[in-house]
């Protein structure tokens, strides 16, 4: 079996940084010293002197594209974005073609990230207004969870229902993740802000037509289902000050039934970009103003947001040109989430324990994610060696999305991802990628 030992590495793990070495034998972490490690014979030694060693971050909420949909995206492709991103894990959604909505289709998909995928996987079974049988089959050890849109995306998955959703928060026991937002709302918003404009709707309009109040009426009803049924209940990509009155603080994550998820653009970017960067960051929810994103970076501080993640949704280039109406929502973010949070780490917004804590931690243990999510002893090992200074810019010629844009696009960050571990094996070191071994499916204690 196979060993490596990294020496001198600054561990941010469990809300603390300790300078220590750490040994990776074979899939897992076999030792942890803050003394020190000799190293062994035929041992891969890294000196990671001056690096910080993270978990990997463990993405909840992804769109790989694939089936279907692979002229955007496919598992190969994005997975290797991934874990050059620092992502050794993902959750990935069922609105591909056709959509996840049998047991059959989500096997498929299983198949598909078993021999295609560099990072850890896990996908999400869909719910639409009339599958309810095969989603109470899906297995909670082997399957993240069941995801519903409450408001239309990428896709045709819209769960409108109230019997159907009532059925479903009553009767299923896995963990539910919903896109909130009221259709009934965005609808007649497009329809003023097409009287007004036509079909040439400035991009933005976005948040004024996927509005606060739709998001709020969602998410408002969402947990009131979940509270008339005790559900499991997780609401995806917070986008509004107003919805985060609906969460929690005063209770530990692993009691709370109902939790909340901030994305990385909803952390970075307000409506004052949309006149630089237009469709590139049209996403469902749209990134609304400032004070949304202030608010939200408070609430990841203070818990009431519990987990921080990407949803990662290419599209091709030509169809984020097109016109409001025709331009799909949605964006890459896999390669470049981390280094953004780090580069909020500089900027004083979150520290490294709460960057770790938000996209690992949490994660494992929302979803009760077996033996991953943590730098402990017997643990997978998915690791993430980071180098705090040195800067670098995104352009065109480092892309690894398939869609080859990203709304990063000449961003300068000051923080590298060096190396990546999934599951122990070195799959990408410093611009190389090693692809004898692909991720593991992730499982759950349940």
């Amino acid at each position: 079996m196979s060993s490596i030992l990294i020496q001198g590495v600054s561990i941010v793990n469990e809300g603390r940084i300790e300078e220590a070495d750490l040994r990776i034998s074979g899939e897992r972490i076999e030792e942890i010293s803050r003394q020190g490690l000799n190293a062994k014979e035929n041992e891969k030694v890294i000196d990671a002197k001056g690096l910080h060693l993270l978990p990997g971050w463990i993405d909840d909420q992804v769109h790989f594209r694939e089936p279907g949909l692979i002229h955007k995206a496919e598992i190969y492709t994005e997975a290797k974005a991934a874990v050059a991103g620092g992502i050794t894990s993902f959750m990935e959604m069922p609105n591909t073609l056709p959509n996840t909505l049998t047991q059959e289709l989500l096997a498929d998909k299983y198949t598909k990230g078993q021999r295609q995928s560099l990072a850890n996987y896990s996908f999400f079974m869909g719910a639409s207004n009339d599958n309810l049988e095969e989603v109470l089959k899906t297995n909670g050890e082997e399957v993240c969870g069941v995801k519903v849109f409450m408001g239309s995306s990428t896709g045709n998955m819209l769960v409108d229902k109230e019997e159907i959703l009532d059925r479903l928060f009553a009767n299923c026991p896995l963990l539910i993740a919903t896109h909130c937002e009221d259709e009934a709302t965005v609808r007649a918003n497009a329809a003023i802000a097409r009287e007004h404009y036509g079909e040439d709707v400035p991009m933005e309009q976005h948040p004024i037509i996927r509005s606060e109040e739709a998001c709020y009426l969602s998410s408002s009803k969402a947990i009131e289902l979940a509270r008339k049924h005790n559900s499991r209940l997780h609401i995806l990509h917070i986008s509004t000050a107003k919805e985060l009155d609906l969460f929690r603080n005063d209770i530990p994550l692993e009691k709370k039934r109902i939790t909340a998820e901030a994305c990385v653009h909803h952390l970075w970017f307000t409506d004052e970009d949309y006149a630089e960067k237009g469709s590139f960051i049209k996403w469902n929810p749209a990134v609304k103003r400032k004070a949304d994103r202030d608010a939200i970076r408070q609430a990841v501080k203070d818990h009431r947001i519990d987990v921080l993640a990407t949803d990662h949704a290419p599209h091709t280039l030509e169809e984020k040109q097109q016109s409001y109406f025709k331009a799909p929502s949605g964006g890459p973010l896999v390669q470049h989430a981390l280094p953004s949070l780090l580069e909020l780490h500089k900027q004083g917004v979150f520290s490294l324990e709460e960057i770790v804590q938000k996209c690992s931690h949490a994660v494992a243990d929302c979803f009760q994610i077996r033996e991953r999510g943590y730098v402990r002893e017997g643990y997978f090992a998915d690791l993430v060696l980071v180098n705090l200074n040195h800067p670098w810019i995104v352009s065109k010629s480092n892309l690894l999305y398939k869609c080859q844009w990203s709304p990063f696009e000449g961003q300068s960050f000051s923080s590298r991802i060096e190396k990546t571990f999934v599951s122990g094996h070195l799959v990408y070191d410093q611009g190389n990628f090693d692809e004898r071994k692909k991720g593991m499916r992730m499982q759950f204690d349940r």
